[in-house]
């Protein structure tokens, strides 16, 4: 092995070697484990949360696939209609045309050549992160075959009359001209205003206050409510109100949606221009009056001088009208939602148009019964309520898109308008007789891509054929995505799955949490904290961040902010620090809390990991290669014995880790036995014996043993969280430990139960490793180098203790680096001594002559100093109750955390202190 750990060279040429020998293809024999992966959009990069969540699908699918599953991990990418279109477009205006210029079939046909040529990225992305996913089933949610499924889902659909064409009121954006999916929309707070304005009272004299923060939409009110408790107003139900700058009147009604605490107690209502507003509409029977065109102008609805204006410049000329004629009463600052469109940043409106939809509530009530009976579970638990609250919520689902890009309607029109929907245009006309020379024009509209993207988990496995894929993959085993989309995609899926296949498209749900910044940020290019997760593995110069993180934005102040705070985070740029240390690191992140921060310096924490991983296998190879690693005739010691039982407790957690889909308790059981009882003492002990004159050859053989396959097997259990590392050193000592196989994937995975649980080692083990850990901390407190072996004399040693001391005395002597032991005769008086405590034994240290008993004073009272200078600060800081209240929990939690490792250590010094003034006074 190299001496040192270079991902990058090992990384490529392993994933290319596993994908070239169709490793991750189903082996079609065992019972079956699939998952299909959330499809990403075409015009995406990977991005944190893309990398957290392959890293836990990964895992998952490599798992299984050690554990004999016949494994399953379907890739596929999104057509992702309104992104993937606003990137063409904007070529296009750099190249001086437009969309319109180009015609639809051309544009569409420069859309797919723009994918064939840059819509692979993240496919490559997906590669070197060590994605297992079976690259010969990838698939293109446009592609023809895909494209069919998807019209005949429609077209069934309609026929059982659960798809319509209505006008229902949409989140409209003006700039891309379309409908937009709730989950298109970013809502966050802006600061605004909340004017009050008059309502004259059509019968005689006084008026009302309506309160609204889009006074340019009055125009199309429809009344005015109040609520019906209200005894400000009651009296004035059924009266109406006279509509400023119009000569309409409007009818006062009585409706409990009112919030009678709010503003005036009076709400102006327009159906046509609020989600509230139109379902109260809806049950009052109002006139639903649309003002707005599809450029959000003012339309021909409104009287004559604010035509044609659009909506921002007629607000300005509404007010001012309103405060010529006295009926604007007050205007406050007011903070407010301001819905934008994701991806253009306009200003959505709420918009009657014309759409498709789907009758959704007959196709939720079979999807809420599957959870209430089991047959679908979310992990956490906690988001069935969140889940049930949706579907019994839940509205009719706009499906139309207008876009050029995506699945096209299967709809067509005659010259009377007279809709025909079909699987194509000669199905329409075989079936209505329509003859071939009648011309039909077909909807312009495409499907909403959440639409394809809800028949994912069967479309992918060869419906509506009864293929074999189908018949072994579907239901899927779990489905691995994030909270947001419980919504927009999990719900769906399992509504079509019952709808097409009769059964439910996987059995668990796991919701994992939102990958933030350090502090708790969400990570955004406006913040200046998104990190590219391959920057991680690979490293970037401080340069190169600088303009990922700045390029695009247009305001100085935000580049130059950003620029500051990016040199003060990374001073020299991001370092490599390979697949593996990333994706240990994601593993540990992997909780079910639903805001998860991630921390840079746990991946170096994981680098340094990989590193000592690699630094003992090397010693292992060095200690067994052209040794006879055989176990007959060998003889296993205490700590040969220890550490088999420890790797079985490790590999229980293991097991228990991904039963429970908590790749966190799986990062932690492999970080601590790895690290702390292999490494740091396992390793170490064994060179007791190997490079001891007085050991057997039966001794070393069987530490050869338990060394080689012991890291055999760990790296085995290290596979689905750390691939790369595991197979590169797998390959170097599966032959020694008698294991076969081409490749660690395909490779059993480790199970506890065929290993045992030693009782006597484990508490013998103990004894050692504190008496050891004891020795060490009296080393460390007084400043002695570890060089210079120390006398030890031990007082009240049991029977017990003089029977491990004598077992275990070459681990003592060479680990804690002590003389032989002694203990104490009965009566006898104990020197001055530092002390370690082990139970009721006392391990003494004799000082005199081990330290400058002046100069050692000096010394504590100088690191008393300065612990009790941080004590009295952090203490203050804790009582202060403006920190308490305002830090962040984590913060707080940190600061009590040191202040406790502060007073420990006081007090360890304080004794310390004591007993070397006693030794100077002799």
């Amino acid at each position: 092995m190299d001496k040192a750990y270079l991902p990058a060279d090992i990384e490529t040429r392993i994933y290319a070697q596993w994908e070239s020998r169709g490793y991750f293809a189903p082996s079609g024999a065992g019972p079956a484990f699939s998952i299909v992966i959330p499809p990403p959009n075409v015009t995406g990069t990977l991005h944190m949360g893309h990398a957290f969540q392959d890293t836990i699908m990964d895992a998952l699918t490599r798992f299984h696939r050690m554990r004999g599953f016949d494994t399953l991990w379907q890739p596929g990418t999104d057509h992702a209609g309104i992104a993937t279109q606003m990137v063409v477009e904007r070529q296009l205006i750099a190249a001086g045309q437009s969309r319109a210029e180009l015609g639809r079939d051309a544009f569409v046909a420069r859309v797919w050549q723009w994918k064939e040529t840059s819509g692979g990225m993240i496919a490559k992305q997906m590669r070197r992160l060590g994605a297992s996913v079976d690259w010969q089933r990838d698939v293109f949610t446009l592609d023809p075959v895909m494209s069919l499924k998807v019209t005949e889902v429609f077209v069934r659909l309609y026929e059982d009359g659960l798809i319509y064409r209505g006008k229902r009121l949409v989140n409209w954006d003006p700039i891309l001209k379309t409908a937009l999916s709730d989950l298109e929309v970013v809502a966050d707070e802006e600061t605004g205003s909340l004017w009050h304005l008059r309502y004259p009272l059509s019968d005689g004299p006084g008026y009302l206050v309506v309160a609204t923060t889009r006074p340019e939409t009055m125009l199309g009110d429809a009344a005015v409510a109040v609520h019906p408790d209200d005894e400000r107003y009651r009296h004035l139900v059924g009266r109406k109100v006279r509509l400023p700058l119009t000569e309409r009147e409007l009818p006062i009604i009585a409706d409990t949606y009112v919030d009678p605490t709010f503003g005036s107690g009076c709400v102006k209502i327009t159906p046509a221009h609020d989600f509230n507003d139109y379902e109260l509409g809806q049950r009052h029977k109002l006139p639903m009056i649309n003002i707005m065109t599809l450029d959000a102008a003012l339309n021909d609805s409104v009287p004559q001088p604010y035509r044609g204006l659009d909506r921002f410049a007629a607000r300005e000329k509404i007010l001012a009208d309103l405060d010529a004629i006295g009926l604007i009463e007050r205007i406050e600052p007011h903070k407010l939602t301001v819905p934008r469109g994701d991806r253009s940043n306009a200003i959505l409106e709420p918009l009657l148009t014309d759409q498709w939809f789907i009758d959704i509530k007959p196709l939720a009530a079979p999807a809420i019964r599957a959870v209430e009976e089991g047959r679908v579970s979310f992990v956490p638990e906690t988001w069935t309520g969140v889940y049930y609250d949706w579907m019994h919520k839940i509205r009719d689902w706009c499906i139309s898109r207008q876009l050029w890009w995506g699945h096209r309607i299967p709809a067509w029109y005659d010259a009377e308008g007279r809709c025909y929907v079909a699987r194509s245009e000669v199905d329409a006309r075989r079936a209505h007789g329509i003859a071939p020379d009648v011309a039909l024009r077909q909807d312009d509209d495409v499907l909403d891509t959440w639409f394809s993207s809800a028949l994912w988990p069967f479309s992918t496995l060869g419906w509506p054929e009864k293929t074999a894929a189908l018949k072994t993959y579907y239901p899927t085993s779990v489905l691995v995505t994030g909270f947001d989309i419980i919504f927009f995609w999990v719900a769906r899926m399992i509504m079509m799955g019952l709808k097409f296949v009769g059964d439910v498209p996987f059995r668990k749900v796991y919701i994992h949490g939102l990958i933030l910044d350090q502090d708790g940020q969400k990570m955004s290019k406006s913040k200046g904290n998104v990190i590219d997760p391959l920057d991680i593995v690979d490293g970037i110069s401080l340069e190169a961040l600088l303009e990922k993180r700045t390029t695009g934005l247009m305001q100085p102040q935000m580049k130059a902010a950003i620029d500051k705070a990016t040199r003060k985070q990374f001073p020299q740029g991001i370092a490599a620090y390979g697949t593996d240390a990333l994706r240990l690191c994601f593993a540990r992140l992997a909780t079910q809390s639903r805001d998860l921060r991630f921390d840079m310096a746990k991946v170096e924490e994981y680098r340094n990991f990989c590193n000592k991983l690699w630094n003992a296998s090397r010693y292992v190879l060095m200690n067994t290669e052209n040794h006879n690693l055989s176990a007959a005739g060998a003889e296993f010691s205490l700590a040969d014995r220890w550490i088999e039982s420890r790797l079985k407790d490790m590999l229980g957690r293991i097991e228990a880790g991904f039963a429970d889909f908590r790749l966190d308790v799986v990062a932690n059981a492999l970080y601590e036995f790895t690290w702390h009882e292999f490494c740091d003492w396992y390793v170490e002990l064994s060179k007791a014996v190997l490079q001891s004159d007085a050991a057997s050859e039966a001794a070393k053989r069987g530490t050869r043993f338990t060394l080689i396959n012991t890291l055999e097997v760990l790296l085995r259990a290290m596979h689905p969280l750390a691939p790369f590392i595991s197979e590169e050193i797998w390959q170097r000592v599966h032959v020694l430990a008698g294991a076969s196989g081409e490749t660690i994937m395909r490779a059993e995975f480790p199970r506890a139960e065929s290993m045992s649980t030693d009782a006597q080692a484990e508490p013998e083990m103990r004894w050692v490793m504190d008496f050891i850990l004891g020795v060490r901390q009296i080393h460390g407190e007084m400043d002695i180098p570890l060089a210079r072996k120390l006398e030890v004399l031990l007082q009240n040693a049991s029977a017990r203790d003089l029977e491990y001391l004598d077992r275990n005395l070459p681990y003592l002597l060479r680990l804690g680096g002590v003389e032989p032991p002694r203990a104490l005769k009965e009566g006898e008086t104990a020197p001055i001594s530092a002390v370690a405590l082990l139970g009721n034994l006392e391990i003494l240290v004799p000082m005199k002559g081990l330290i400058d008993p002046a100069a050692e004073l000096e010394r504590l009272a100088k690191r008393l100093r300065k612990a009790e200078t941080e004590k009295s600060k952090l203490e203050a800081k804790l009582s202060n109750s403006q920190f308490a209240k305002n830090a962040p929990p984590d913060i707080v939690a940190k600061d009590q955390q040191r202040l406790e490792e502060l007073r420990t250590e006081i007090g360890q010094l304080s004794a310390q202190t004591a007993r070397v003034t006693k030794l100077k006074n002799q």
